[in-house]
């Protein structure tokens, strides 16, 4: 478990101008984000858009990021959806070497009940060759999964090591905190309250802003770990505002402009995602420029 305490990065997926997959770029996300001391690398989830991307291109940023890495740190495979017998398909066929657990998102669209999510992650801890960490976000799936649901997931299947909990609702965090199994991870999916979760009892975040401050956050969050609060909330505050800008219009728009000014990647995206507007993309460029923790 102690693989996934700190901060893991959802890696977005660069593309060159001809909507193509970059794979310099990638390597230099990788490795950027391994010098900054992140603890662990999340493959193929939403920031990645994945949804975009056909079976090829999943195998090609697999492969990039496993050679990138090189046995660095841990790896997670983003595997989740809304037909369960598909993400058992895929759990029983994909090639999971170099991948130490899944991240498994709660089915979106369909709005099960809390019977049918339960039911659906059960499915997936029988079928998964690998520990899995579940992962709730409303605002994306359409529906919450509840703390007892989670607590429920939890208690039952051993091989359910933690939760990316995005509901952005930090009673249900501390909820689930307080009444989960002693190892079982609570992880914050929502970057600006990951230092308040983690001083709460959270094990840590997967991150957007972390893979382009790598360095700064993951020092926040281990920080937070260390309960030295101060130095913890003075990195928060100075990162505030580049959280709040990066997701103003949509990610990965806004960590894709970070990657820009960073002279790291291209800004390019693809449909039905678009480019954030002029002003966004100034701001977020005269922040990384001037940013600095006074």
């Amino acid at each position: 478990m102690q693989a996934f305490v700190g901060t893991g990065v959802a890696l977005v997926t660069p593309f060159k101008k001809d909507l193509t997959v970059d794979v310099e770029a990638l390597k230099r996300i990788v490795e950027y984000n391994i010098e900054g001391k992140v603890e662990y690398l999340v493959v193929l989830g939403t920031t990645a858009e994945a949804a975009t991307l056909n079976e090829e291109e999943k195998q090609l940023v697999k492969k990039t990021v496993i050679e990138a890495n090189n046995g660095k740190l841990p790896l997670v495979l983003g595997i989740g959806g809304n037909n369960t017998m598909e993400i058992v398909n895929q759990l029983k066929t994909e090639d999971l070497t170099g991948f130490s657990a899944i991240l498994s998102v709660s089915p979106y669209y369909n709005k099960p009940t809390q019977e049918g999510i339960y039911q659906h992650f059960k499915m997936v801890a029988e079928n998964a060759p690998l520990p899995v960490i579940i992962y709730n976000v409303p605002g994306r799936t359409g529906s919450n999964m509840a703390a007892k649901t989670t607590l429920r997931l939890a208690n039952d299947f051993k091989n359910i090591i933690a939760i990316k909990e995005a509901a952005g609702d930090i009673i249900q965090a501390m909820e689930i905190i307080k009444n989960k199994p002693k190892d079982f991870l609570v992880i914050s999916g929502d970057d600006m309250i990951t230092l308040p979760m983690v001083l709460a009892g959270g094990a840590g975040v997967i991150s957007v802003i972390g893979e382009g401050f790598p360095h700064e956050f993951s020092e926040m969050v281990r920080l937070g770990l260390d309960r030295k609060v101060d130095e913890a909330y003075k990195i928060h505050y100075a990162l505030a505002p580049a959280i709040d800008m990066i997701f103003e219009q949509g990610n990965p728009g806004g960590i894709k402009e970070v990657f820009k000014a960073k002279g790291l990647s291209e800004n390019t995206l693809r449909l039905p995602l678009v480019n954030v507007n002029e002003d966004l993309s100034g701001r977020i460029e005269t922040f990384v420029k001037n940013f600095v923790i006074s």
